[in-house]
């Protein structure tokens, strides 16, 4: 039997790692590719499969291009590619360069990544493209040029997915929709912040049951449903608060 062969882009992240590890016990096959492959020398080396690392420069499209498409003739075939880059960041004051560095990385890169990807597969007859999103694509936020690039990323894989099958193709496309992990961590929610082996553990049985959508973790599902159902005066009236300042708040509130 052929072992598999799994591509991981943005690989440098520990959810990136933690579903490198559970692919490598798979018996995996893995390439690494990350903005500092020297980074990922020791851990790659901690893996029991064969992982071969590269340099990946996400905000370069015409390179990820011709990247991937070198390592592609490299490989006998493969079976996943994983794309995990984005790029956050909040300034009330919104300054351009912000915004327009996220649009390169999370809209030009992620499409560069996902489209060379994609018609790669198309040339092999096969494969599965999985990319780690996030449920802010839902509605607008406070990071608007992230938000407004998670929405695109979903509108982009449902697009592979209907061109797969309008070509009749067994290629797979996966959205990961992750929790809003960062808030979550923010305000320190026990109950909403997953272990990063519990998440990649999700992210894999996800990818493993060829999911076309899957909301990791699970409990999240309920956060999206309500996000969509909120009319936009309530759901304008979030603050990205921690506990401290929530509790600050009400004490000032008592104090009057």
């Amino acid at each position: 039997m052929t072992q598999a062969t799994a591509i991981i882009v943005g690989a440098s992240s520990l959810l990136s790692r933690e579903i490198a590890k559970q692919l490598a016990d798979q018996d995996v096959e893995l390439v690494l590719l990350a903005q500092d492959p020297e980074s990922l020398t020791d851990f790659a080396a901690s893996l029991a499969t064969k992982v071969t690392v590269h340099g990946l420069q996400i905000d370069q499209p015409q390179t990820i291009i011709s990247t991937l498409e070198s390592l592609w003739q490299q490989l006998q075939a493969v079976h996943l590619v994983v794309v995990n880059t984005g790029l956050n960041s909040y300034d009330p004051s919104l300054p351009w360069q912000p915004e327009a560095d996220i649009i390169t990385v999370n809209v030009q890169g992620f499409s560069a990544v996902c489209n060379t990807a994609f018609r790669l597969f198309t040339e092999q007859g096969y494969g599965q493209l999985a990319a780690v999103n996030s449920i802010a694509g839902l509605r607008g936020g406070p990071s608007v040029a992230y938000h407004a690039s998670k929405a695109y990323a979903s509108n982009y894989l449902e697009g592979l997915s209907m061109h797969a099958q309008r070509l009749k193709l067994p290629i797979t496309i996966t959205d990961l929709q992750l929790g809003l992990l960062d808030k979550a961590a923010m305000q320190q929610s026990r109950l909403w912040l997953s272990p990063p082996d519990v998440v990649a553990r999700q992210v894999v049985k996800a990818m493993q049951s060829a999911k076309r959508k899957a909301y990791i973790t699970k409990r999240w599902r309920l956060v999206a449903w309500l996000t969509v159902l909120l009319p936009e005066f309530i759901y304008n009236t979030r603050h990205w608060r921690t506990k401290e300042q929530r509790k600050a708040e009400k004490a000032a509130k008592k104090a009057k």
